[in-house]
């Protein structure tokens, strides 16, 4: 994420802490503007096979990578750089609270996110995706026990894990 140097901040922050109209809001704003950013996709199975840590910072990598410009600085939410990038890096913890690049890059992240999962949820109904968002919740774990895991389920997952382990399926 570059933020464009004309762009107004007021209203940004760690996207889990806007509703989402009003990440949706600040979507259409940094959309709206002359702010560069992109986005970095794993797959579930490459979040099994490398753990959700380095998959995270695999997406980073990939998102700075389909920037149209290069960056002369990356920051990074939390304590952990970014591998096998030649930019110079500050981590910051609760970064999102305290850099706006970061806090957009969370909003940008977060409603691009959500919207595959509604996209799921319309290929696998039934588990109710564009609700939850993936996201472990009640409803989830009820639906995920008795459907049993879909193909876009992380296998690495505890309740997946758990459910594979005592011989369920992939639905």
């Amino acid at each position: 994420m570059i933020l464009s140097p004309d762009f107004d901040v007021s209203g940004l922050a760690d996207s889990k802490k806007l509703s989402s109209a009003r990440r949706e809001e600040q979507r259409r704003r940094i959309e709206d503007s002359n702010s560069l950013w992109a986005i970095g996709i794993v797959g579930h199975d490459i979040v099994d096979s490398i753990n959700i840590l380095n998959a995270s910072l695999m997406a980073m990598r990939i998102a700075v990578e389909n920037l149209t410009k290069r960056p002369d600085m990356v920051y990074v939410d939390g304590i952990f750089k970014i591998p096998d990038i030649s930019i110079r890096q500050e981590t910051i913890i609760r970064g999102e609270d305290c850099q706006p690049a970061i806090a957009a890059a969370s909003i940008i992240a977060k409603t691009y996110r959500d919207d595959i999962m509604i996209d799921l949820g319309l290929n696998y109904p039934g588990y109710g995706f564009g609700r939850h968002k993936g996201y472990p919740t009640r409803e989830h774990i009820e639906k995920l026990n008795r459907l049993g895991p879909s193909p876009v389920h992380r296998r690495s997952f505890q309740p997946v894990r758990r459910l594979l382990a005592d011989g369920i399926h992939v639905n």
